[in-house]
């Protein structure tokens, strides 16, 4: 019967919006979706009486009531909108990335860009950036070892200086964040060192989580600051899909957990969660193991914090989890600019 239903549907346009049809959809969920609201109209029609037309007017009034609590549950502030959008991603390999429609990205528009874990040098980057050249500032720092860590920037005005590294011998060979100074706020787009597979190189991470959290109040200080990137850390148990079976696994521990509730403490807010408190399944990387991602077994590792004198300016954070390229998938920070 479904076959027939399918041969109705191409013969009969009537029924058949096309354009529905995209790479989000799935074709056996629109024929389903279809061959009901044929059956429906299909099926004879009564007309309602007075105690039908008010029992359908009580499911319509509790629809929109239900829709619109699903709307502030979610946090957003509709009513003013975003002139200023910032994407952060962890692409895993700039050059593997490029290769997987990775540029495609910036069909975005964003008023900047940044990039983590690049593992290139800024002599053997891909040349397919240099169409990007008229419209964006670049800034690449790059690891002294080729083929590890490194962060980008791209951004569409130019920043009053650029700093690269936070003055620390031990981490700042690893290519791990980049700072821009706008007129009234600073940018820091940082790849946080993991702490290692059992945890050996927790302390190293412990290092930087102090000297990152010192460097970030002192520029505070002077102006409002937006920290993004890739942070290798789940902070709370609603930011991972496995809690229990990770609390001595690197991007899970007591230690880094405390380390961003601490920075947070100093006045920094996590803006998603400032949004989206409850919100459940979350996440900004899976591994490639398991078919870990098309399960959603993920955690989420990429964030944007801001200032909290930002919260005002703050619109939305968006998890981008159908963007593939990456082990990890973008976010954006929607906000008034300050």
């Amino acid at each position: 019967m479904m076959k027939h239903f399918i041969s109705i549907l191409v013969a009969n346009r009537r029924l058949v919006n096309f354009s529905q049809i995209t790479y989000k959809t799935n074709l056996l969920d629109f024929v389903a979706h279809n061959f009901n609201k044929e059956l429906e109209f299909m099926a004879p029609k009564r007309k309602l009486n007075k105690s039908d037309s008010k029992s359908a007017a009580k499911e319509t009034s509790k629809k929109a009531k239900s829709s619109q609590e699903e709307k502030d549950s979610q946090g957003k502030t509709e009513s003013k909108e975003s002139n200023f959008k910032i994407i952060s991603w962890n692409v895993s390999g700039v050059r593997a990335w490029v290769k997987k429609d990775g540029l495609s990205i910036f069909n975005e528009d964003p008023d900047i860009l940044c990039l983590q874990e690049i593992k290139c040098s800024e002599k053997k980057f891909p040349e397919e950036f240099n169409k990007y050249k008229t419209k964006y500032f670049s800034y690449i720092y790059s690891a002294q070892k080729e083929g590890y860590s490194g962060v980008a920037l791209f951004t569409k005005k130019k920043p009053l200086s650029v700093k690269k590294g936070i003055d620390s011998p031990t981490h700042d060979d690893e290519g791990r964040i980049i700072t821009a100074e706008y007129e009234k706020f600073y940018l820091v787009a940082a790849y946080v060192p993991n702490a290692g597979r059992g945890l050996v190189t927790l302390d190293k991470r412990m290092d930087w989580d102090s000297l990152l959290q010192d460097y970030l109040k002192k520029l505070d200080e002077k102006k409002p600051v937006i920290y993004c990137g890739d942070l290798n850390v789940s902070h709370q148990e609603i930011d991972l899909a496995n809690p229990k079976s990770n609390t001595r696994n690197a991007g899970f521990t007591k230690e880094e957990r405390e380390g961003f509730t601490n920075l947070l403490n100093e006045g920094f807010v996590d803006s998603f969660r400032e949004l989206y408190p409850e919100k459940k399944g979350q996440y900004t990387f899976w591994s490639y193991m398991g078919n870990a991602r098309a399960k959603n077994v993920g955690w989420r590792l990429d964030y944007f914090v801001l200032s909290e004198r930002l919260r005002p300016n703050l619109r939305d954070n968006i998890i981008h989890n159908s963007v593939m390229g990456s082990d990890h998938c973008p976010i954006s920070l929607l906000i008034e600019e300050p």
